[in-house]
């Protein structure tokens, strides 16, 4: 079968960076092709090309066969190729129905607006993909992400596109949202829709791709029938060598608890939450979204202080009313969203890096550079920081440098626990083992960690206990090894049942 998009041997290179060199890449009618890669592979340079964002330097790009090139978003929109982005593009002042058509409205007769026609138009693609609950009147300001991103795909409806690109379209999605997606996803394809699909998680690429591509350092690495290959080959083609365990748990001497907490309520979602964290143990907290769980994790940081309840660090009976003085107890706490809450991305390595112990480096109110340059420099060796120096931009950092440069912050704190809500969400594999492995050296050295995941073969990978919550509540305890992906989910979902032998 011809491919609707065709690209062979293209290269795109900037100061300093060879993005791409010599890649290929195709996708046909009525298929699902996935791209995958590490951060820093190429994926984004090459969904930019294909929409247009970027000339390539070298190579070829043809549609239905014929040789084009795009000058703009606006050829690759008029070849029937649509993105939609990670980071969504739509006008939020503007009504569905309004982003929806934006740049190419229904006329009248006379040349004014069909507004009529354009809302009927907008709710009959809307009903096409079996979303009949979304008000094409409403302001987009006024949408969960999930009702956004669909608004994204209909807006490429109406421009008739052919090729979809989608670029981690899960990563902000609850999981009904995400089988929400899938279900359309699925429909563009019978519909005869190629979908490019890029993610980092391995159970989307196997639900829905026919075919997987993947990158590694801008090159070509080979593509895959999904169904021909697997999650550990897969691994091995984007980091050229083979991970034979994701999850590097050592062994660690648990020894006294660290963190106890008792009957702890932070309404309306916390419920009488009691659980202990004991030095050298990770704690693994599975749940739902909307379980309570990163809400408890505020609450213990003092994010959102408890309303009621007993917090204990070594024993001792403490108030935490802020995270100020979370903080000076010898807590610390990696956010779920990095981006917003664990760095600023306009600042340096260096600066970010101090911001948690500015108290002990500006003691007077002046900032001890050598000091501040000496902790950037030691987070950078110890956690493997790929920058080029202390003085990178962390936004220019990929996400799991990112999330290094976050624990390198907390880290020089000098904690005594280590909360981490979804401490890999959004990164690509080998940075998921390298972060695996931080936390379990960390563990092998006396601090105890809490961890948050919705992933469960990070969960059960890396804990040495798991508890699950449901509805603010602690529903399920197992020690590491008692519990499989199945015992958790139905504890998360279902009535508690009591395992064999579940830890007191």
């Amino acid at each position: 079968m011809q491919p609707i998009l065709d690209l062979q041997d293209v290269s795109k290179s900037f100061p300093g960076v060879q993005a791409l060199a010599g890649v290929r890449f195709d996708v046909r009618p009525g298929e699902v092709h996935a791209l995958m890669g590490e951060n820093g592979a190429g994926k984004s340079t090459l969904i930019k090309i294909m929409s247009g964002v970027y000339e390539p330097d070298t190579g070829i790009m043809r549609v239905d066969g014929r040789e084009v090139r795009f000058t703009g978003p606006l050829d690759a929109q008029r070849a029937g190729i649509a993105t939609v982005h990670q980071e969504l593009q739509l006008f939020p002042e503007l009504t569905v129905a309004e982003n929806v058509f934006v740049g190419h409205a229904p006329r009248t007769a006379w040349g004014g607006i069909g507004w009529k026609a354009m809302r009927e138009r907008a709710a009959e693609i809307l009903a096409s993909l079996d979303i009949h609950d979304l008000d094409v009147t409403a302001p987009v300001s006024s949408l969960s992400v999930a009702n956004r991103q669909r608004v994204e795909i209909a807006k490429a409806l109406s421009l008739h596109a052919r090729v979809l690109v989608m670029d981690e379209p899960t990563a902000a999605l609850t999981e009904a949202d995400v089988e929400r997606l899938f279900g359309i996803v699925r429909k563009l394809r019978d519909r005869g829709v190629g979908v490019v699909y890029i993610s980092h998680r391995m159970a989307e690429i196997f639900a829905l791709a026919d075919r997987v591509t993947v990158l590694r350092d801008g090159r070509y690495v080979g593509t895959r029938p999904a169904a021909e290959t697997s999650e550990g080959e897969l691994i091995a083609m984007m980091v050229g060598r083979t991970i034979d365990q994701l999850f590097p748990k050592l062994e660690a001497r648990i020894g006294p608890p660290v963190l106890e907490v008792r009957d702890l309520v932070r309404a309306p979602v916390v419920k009488g939450v009691s659980l202990t964290v004991r030095t050298g143990e990770i704690v693994g907290l599975a749940g739902l979204i909307g379980s309570g769980r990163s809400e408890l994790a505020q609450a213990i940081f003092g994010i959102t202080p408890a309303d009621s309840g007993e917090i204990r660090l070594e024993g001792r009976p403490v108030r935490i009313g802020s995270a100020r003085e979370a903080k000076r107890h010898g807590i610390a706490y990696v956010p779920e969203d990095r981006g917003s809450q664990g760095i600023v991305r306009a600042m340096r390595i260096d600066q970010n890096v101090s911001m948690a112990v500015l108290d002990r480096i500006a003691p007077k109110g002046f900032v001890d550079r050598a000091a501040e340059a000496a902790l950037a420099r030691d987070a950078i060796a110890r956690f493997n920081i790929r920058a080029w120096g202390i003085r990178q931009l962390v936004g220019k950092l990929s996400g799991g440098n990112q999330q290094k440069v976050v624990l390198g912050k907390w880290l020089a704190t000098r904690p005594k626990l280590l909360i981490m809500d979804e401490p890999t969400r959004g990164i690509d594999v080998g940075a998921k083992a390298e972060i695996h492995k931080l936390m379990s050296e960390l563990a092998a050295q006396g601090l105890a960690i809490l961890m948050i995941s919705s992933e469960l073969p990070e969960v059960l990978g890396m804990s040495d206990r798991i508890l699950v919550m449901r509805e603010g509540r602690i529903v399920a305890e197992f020690v590491r090894g008692q519990a499989d992906q199945e015992t958790i989910a139905h504890a998360m979902m279902q009535v508690q049942r009591e395992p064999e032998g579940a830890a007191a």
